[in-house]
Formats: structure tokens, C-alpha cells, sequence
């Protein structure tokens, strides 16, 4: 008697051999899976529907799939044992270095564009700080009103019982310099509206003296008497850099009287900023880290993943600002909630890069902590001067 699984395993090499067998359409070889095995063209080509190319593109560029939620986890909470286990060989089943860290840059500078709330109409700096608002009036009535303005903390300090006397002098000179400054400017405003009135040519704002200059060989720089020029530089350069001077001129005037644009163009250029410092820090771990004899690429993916880390660290910070904003500061108790959650991401942002550094390089906690001090200065000042350079880009470039 034939059992049925005889049957099934007789069935099965017919059935095998009666299936029609692709071929791979660039050599013609038989296909056995997604790939050509001898030339290696995928079946799939871009010829078909829209929604499956899409889908392979996102699938590409985020890789968003279970693998995300088994990386996220020990990422933020397990120092260095994602990349212990990129080392070890088992990497399937976690997101990609690079990948996890352009997931997390994406949505960090996203949440912190939000968070910072650049629409608001309270996002003003004072430039010029303190009194020296009276400067910039442009009528008595608006002189008047921001003296008032000024001179209310120092009366309130004035009137304070058991003050003395030497801070009451100090209190005294202070006002006697706003009152000075105030009086200053209606001299000119007066000045200013005699000579308009008398149809003559109107006298400068000394407020505006040497205000927005960019100097160049100790000289205030301009575009025609004075302009940038390197000797060793062809004319279509210096051309260049007398149009990024007069873009930071124009650039800085705008951006004291609405810094909103000079931030945004900052943010925009973060991303590019970071993936430059990316392989700089992943060579201050090889110096620091030579006799370890380890390769270039595996420092550069603890760099990958410490700065995913980081990403990870400021989009929970923006998070819980914007939760705070939607909720409110009324309730005492959920704002105590909401200052210890910030205190505690701060907290554990450079203990955690400590422990993932001795975790990964397995040297003694003295020896870690010298150097990771060392790499930890030298790339706060590589930061700093990227910064400076983002800051200047955007008001050359915006």
C-alpha cells in the first residue's frame, strides 16, 4: 500500500520537473531566486508598478521593519552592544550603522526645528542688550517709553530697604547713563526732523556708525573702494568672494532684526556638518586607539553609532519640550516630571558614550576615562570651529 506521503515525495520531482524554469533575460542562465546567479541581475527591473518601486526605495533608504525596534532598544540603553555585535558578525538583524544614523539625524533635526518654534512671534534677540534699545528709536515717544522701560528695575532696586549706599551710587550712575543715552537720541531725532523740515540733507544716525562692517586688510570693506582682492587668486575668485562679502552684509543686517532666517540656515546645513565630522571623530578613535590595531571601518561604525546615539538623545529632548508646550506648566507636578526627564537624557548622553567606549575598546576605566576626555576635548573644538564655519557659510551662501 502507498502511503500518501510516498505519493507526495514520488509527485514532487514530476511536478519539479514539469514547472517551467525561468531564465535570467541579460545571460540566460536558469534563475533559482531573486538573482541571476551567474551575473547577478535582479529579476526585478524598474518596469512595473509604481507602488512596488516606491516601496523598494523606502525600503532602501530607511529599512523601516522590524529590525528597526530590535536596534532602537539597545541603541539608547545598552552602551556599545550593537556595535559588539556588529563586530561579532551578526548584523542581520539589526538596522545598518549609516542607515540607523540617518533614520535618527532626519527625525532629530526635524522634532528640533519644531521644538525651537521659529514661527513664533516671541523669537526675537536683543543684539544689542540692556538699554541700547533706546538707541535705535526712531521717535520721542518711543525714546520716552523705552527709558520708562529702562529705568524700572533700577527705581524698584532703589526703593529696596536697608540698600547701600554703595550700591545705591552704582544704582545712581546707571540711571544717569540711560537718562544720558536718552537724551542723546533726542538731540538727534530733533536734529534730524529740523533738518527734513527745512528740506536739507538729512544728518547720519549714529547708532548706525561702523554698525555691519566687514573689514578686509584692517579696512572696512566695500564693493568698489575697497574690495576684496588676493593676489594669488584668479579675478573670478575674488569676483566670488566680494559677492559672499556684500550676502554677509546684507545677510547680518537682516538677521538682527529677524534672526529666524540665519537659525533656519544653520539647522539646513547641520546635517552636511555632522556627516563631515562623521569620519574625523572615527579618526581621533584610531589615533587614540593605534596599538589596538584595529581597522579604520570599525571606528568609524562606534563613530556611526555614537553619533546615532546623540541624534537619538536630542530628538527626545525636543520631544519632551513639545510635550511640555502642549501640556502646559499649570500643574507643578508635571513640570517637575518633565524637568527630571531633560536632567536625566543630559546625565546619561556622556555617561552612556563612556561606558560604550570601554565597552567596544575593553581597556581598564582609568585608561578609558583619559581617553575618552582627550577624544571628547578635541572633538569639542573640531565641533565648535564646524559650527563657526556652519554660521558663516550661512550668511555668505543664504
Amino acid at each position: 500500500m502507498t502511503t500518501a506521503a510516498e505519493t507526495t515525495a514520488t509527485a514532487s520531482p514530476s511536478a519539479a520537473a514539469q514547472a517551467p524554469q525561468r531564465a535570467c533575460a541579460n545571460c540566460g542562465a536558469p534563475m533559482h531566486g531573486p538573482y541571476c546567479y551567474a551575473c547577478g541581475q535582479p529579476e526585478k527591473g524598474m518596469i512595473r508598478q509604481l507602488a512596488s518601486v516606491m516601496s523598494d526605495v523606502l525600503d532602501t533608504v530607511f529599512n523601516i521593519d522590524s529590525r528597526v525596534f530590535r536596534s532602537l532598544f539597545p541603541l539608547y540603553f545598552r552602551p556599545g552592544y550593537l556595535t559588539t555585535e556588529y563586530f561579532a558578525g551578526r548584523r542581520v538583524r539589526y538596522v545598518t550603522p549609516f542607515r540607523l544614523f540617518f533614520f535618527l539625524c532626519l527625525i532629530a533635526i526635524f522634532a528640533i526645528q519644531i521644538a525651537l518654534n521659529l514661527g513664533d512671534s516671541d523669537f526675537k534677540w536683543n543684539f544689542d542688550g540692556g538699554d541700547d534699545s533706546i538707541e535705535s528709536a526712531q521717535t520721542e515717544a518711543d525714546v520716552q517709553k523705552r527709558t520708562a522701560a529702562s529705568l524700572v528695575g533700577i527705581n524698584t532696586a532703589r526703593k529696596a530697604p536697608n540698600m547701600p549706599a554703595a550700591a545705591v551710587e552704582s544704582l545712581d550712575k546707571a540711571a544717569a547713563k540711560i537718562q544720558k543715552k536718552a537724551d542723546d537720541r533726542l538731540a538727534y531725532l530733533r536734529e534730524r526732523e529740523a533738518a527734513r523740515a527745512k528740506g536739507g540733507t538729512t544728518p547720519a544716525d549714529p547708532n548706525d556708525e561702523g554698525e555691519d562692517q566687514i573689514s578686509f586688510d584692517g579696512k572696512p570693506w566695500d564693493p568698489t573702494t575697497h574690495p576684496i582682492k588676493v593676489s594669488w587668486l584668479p579675478e573670478f575668485a575674488n569676483a566670488k568672494l566680494n559677492d559672499m562679502a556684500a550676502r554677509a552684509k546684507e545677510n547680518i543686517i537682516l538677521a538682527k532684526k529677524n534672526p529666524r532666517h540665519l537659525v533656519e540656515a544653520v539647522f539646513a546645513r547641520l546635517p552636511w556638518t555632522l556627516g563631515l565630522l562623521m569620519p574625523i571623530f572615527a579618526v581621533l578613535l584610531k589615533i587614540f586607539y593605534i596599538f589596538k590595531r584595529r581597522l579604520y571601518m570599525e571606528h568609524l561604525m562606534v563613530a556611526l553609532h555614537s553619533h546615532a546615539f546623540i541624534f537619538m538623545s536630542l530628538f527626545l529632548l525636543a520631544m519632551i519640550t513639545l510635550l511640555r508646550d502642549w501640556t502646559g506648566t499649570d500643574t507643578p507636578g508635571l513640570d517637575a516630571l518633565y524637568n527630571l526627564l531633560r536632567a536625566a537624557v543630559w546625565i546619561w548622553l556622556p555617561l552612556y558614550l563612556f561606558l560604550m567606549q570601554k565597552r567596544v575598546y575593553r581597556q581598564g576605566w582609568i585608561m578609558t576615562f583619559i581617553k575618552y576626555s582627550m577624544v571628547g576635548i578635541c572633538y569639542t573644538v573640531i565641533v565648535a570651529f564646524a559650527l563657526v564655519g556652519a554660521l558663516l557659510a550661512s550668511l555668505a551662501l543664504a
